[in-house]
């Protein structure tokens, strides 16, 4: 489980192909603090520790969560959102992440406000995933507030504080994202449909 408040940025370093498989490593400023099968999300993707060197750690990404997920596009030299899981006595500061993202959007637009961001954000309705105003949205692993909510887009606001210490700042109309919808919201959306 995950807060989505984002501890640091990592630096793709080397990607490595294995069969369907891709090694991701990464320097950071919490590598040297991991341990072998330790769960840390990337841009909000679960992913197990699997090696460790100085200051970088490897994860590996399936083809499913390559499939599901903006790091089959990753490249040497991207930044990457990175979390350690959180811990049981810690504050929930943002909302319930589990770190298993839900499908990718397309960010539409990308607005400087005199000292905030608007990111706007397009997705596929055909999973069945819902965002609603004042609800909570995980993008690329951060907690963020959701703004405005359509059909099949969602938009967000954020402060300089998130935009200077995420990967946002990168995230330009065009980019894909990964997303995590609420857990709450799915499991409300489900009942619904039944």
């Amino acid at each position: 489980m995950f807060t989505g408040i984002i501890e640091t940025l990592g630096l793709v370093t080397n990607l490595k192909q294995d069969g369907t498989n891709v090694h991701f490593t990464i320097k950071s400023a919490i590598s040297n603090d991991l341990k072998i099968d330790q769960s840390v999300a990337h841009n909000g993707v679960c992913l197990t520790v699997v090696k460790l060197d100085d200051e970088t750690h490897t994860v590996t990404a399936i083809q499913e969560t390559l499939e599901k997920s903006n790091l089959a596009s990753l490249q040497i030299g991207r930044c990457v959102n990175l979390e350690r899981c959180m811990q049981p006595t810690g504050r929930l500061d943002g909302h319930i992440v589990q770190g298993h993202v839900d499908q990718t959007a397309v960010c539409v637009k990308r607005e400087e406000l005199n000292g905030s961001w608007e990111y706007r954000f397009k997705y596929d309705t055909s999973a069945g995933n819902v965002t609603v105003e004042k609800g909570s949205v995980c993008v690329n692993g951060i907690s963020l507030t959701v703004v405005n909510s359509t059909t099949d887009e969602f938009s967000v606001f954020i402060i300089p504080y998130t935009f200077e210490h995420t990967n946002l700042h990168e995230v330009a109309p065009g980019d894909t994202v990964n997303v995590e919808f609420d857990i709450i919201g799915k499991y409300v959306a489900r009942l619904m449909n039944r």
